[in-house]
């Protein structure tokens, strides 16, 4: 493939270019922010690396920000999410320099996220940090152009704090991922649909009356369970915080060890951003044909090491399905080599709900560019006035009218004077 790209297959191309007409049916908030920024060019000249899922709907957002003035260049965020027809379509449509190719090697990964950075990025685009962390080491020559950075991950937005903490944080990164509107539909309800859609994709077992275990009761976690019990599962939530676990039992879901957890479970599903969160003393314990998945950005959550060297055995009896077969006979069925299963067994978060999420990096981006040099090198939260003006325009899109305040209100909500 030539210089400034790296993608499988150009002749891919105009399946892409339906794939990413599709999501854009399912976008309005960001087809909105792509049409004013075509008449204000706010990011004119800017240089952007982003290092994202490459899939429809990040094409559609990179066409806001090309819209937008930028100069973009993009690689992949995880080696198994890369939609290869739209990384074609980017290149030969849209002339984006990409560097992603489905299934690439960790070398080829880190390569192509050098070749990402090659340009002299003064905006970041990150989903999990790893960009970011190249930057802070063996490329940091390109970190003094560097105006801001946007974070859209929990994972990534930890990682970052830690590099803040430690004060190696050398520009400001705002935590996209923060946002209460990310929080509350992408987290939620797309991690919650999509991950279901990988796992049933990859397996085609049936859900209803299984015992289905989620590790982690965050955003993301409370949306797996969500969806889980929706299709008739027995849902079991394990937990490290006693507040996020009571909330749990609040919700109406068992709540125990994972210990206890792995005894009876049908489906584990790790979604807490640590690692090694399933470990052999579980696997020890679990049933023959324990389906285990990640909705975790980084392929660390199942330890995956030790479950192999456990193993007297392993297949693939389906593309996304490895099983291991342990000394005893159990069968454990890992999903998707351990990463993101929603996107490395089916197509990642629905694409109105990436709407959501893409407008507040544009707007972010935005943000950036008109503060440069006035925010300091830490992590920092989506601006609220962005993050309200991503609902109000999801709302318009889908055609829904809101109340306001009148004078009489606002000033009783400011005021102390007047009580019962």
């Amino acid at each position: 493939m030539g210089a400034d790209c790296n993608v499988r297959d150009l002749a891919l191309a105009e399946q892409g270019l339906r794939r990413i007409a599709w999501a854009a049916g399912e976008m309005a908030v960001l087809a909105g922010i792509g049409e004013r920024f075509a008449r204000e060019r706010p990011l004119a000249g800017i240089r952007v690396a982003a290092c994202l899922h490459v899939t429809a709907e990040t094409a559609n957002l990179l066409r806001v920000l090309i819209a937008g003035g930028a100069q973009v260049r993009l690689c992949a965020s995880n080696p198994l999410s890369t939609q290869d027809d739209v990384a074609a379509a980017l290149v030969a449509r849209d002339a984006v320099p990409v560097f992603a190719v489905r299934g690439e090697s960790t070398d080829a990964y880190y390569r192509n996220i050098d070749a990402a950075l090659s340009g002299g990025p003064q905006l970041t685009l990150d989903d999990g940090a790893d960009l970011i962390s190249r930057l802070h080491g063996p490329r940091a020559a390109w970190l003094p152009g560097v105006i801001g950075g946007m974070e859209e991950t929990t994972t990534g937005v930890m990682r970052l704090r830690a590099m803040a903490a430690e004060g190696a944080l050398r520009y400001p990164v705002i935590a996209v991922n923060d946002a209460m509107s990310k929080h509350f539909f992408d987290n939620r309800y797309g991690t919650g649909q999509s991950t279901l859609d990988g796992i049933l994709r990859a397996t085609n077992i049936l859900l209803a009356a299984k015992v289905f275990t989620v590790a982690g009761y965050g955003w993301c976690g409370r949306g797996i369970a969500l969806r889980a019990r929706g299709m008739g599962a027995q849902v079991i939530v394990t937990e490290v915080d006693s507040l996020r676990a009571l909330e749990a039992l609040m919700d109406g879901y068992r709540v125990m060890p994972m210990a206890e957890a792995a005894r009876v479970s049908d489906f584990i599903v790790t979604a807490t951003g640590d690692r090694n969160v399933v470990d052999a003393p579980h696997f020890e314990r679990m049933k023959d044909g324990c389906v285990l998945a990640n909705a975790g950005h980084f392929n660390v959550e199942v330890n995956i090491d030790a479950l192999a060297r456990m193993a007297v055995g392993r297949h693939r009896p389906r593309e996304h399905v490895e099983e291991f077969r342990l000394a005893d006979g159990r069968r454990l069925r890992l999903l998707a080599e351990g990463r993101l299963v929603n996107l490395a067994a089916a197509e990642g978060h629905p694409s109105s709900v990436m709407d959501m999420s893409f407008a507040n990096q544009a707007l972010c981006a935005e943000h950036f560019v008109k503060n440069r040099g006035r925010l300091d090198a830490r992590v920092h939260e989506v601006p609220p006035e962005i993050d309200r003006e991503v609902a109000r325009l999801k709302l318009a899109a889908m055609g829904i009218a809101i109340d306001a305040l009148s004078a009489e209100q606002r000033a009783y909500l400011v005021s102390w004077r007047e009580g019962t």
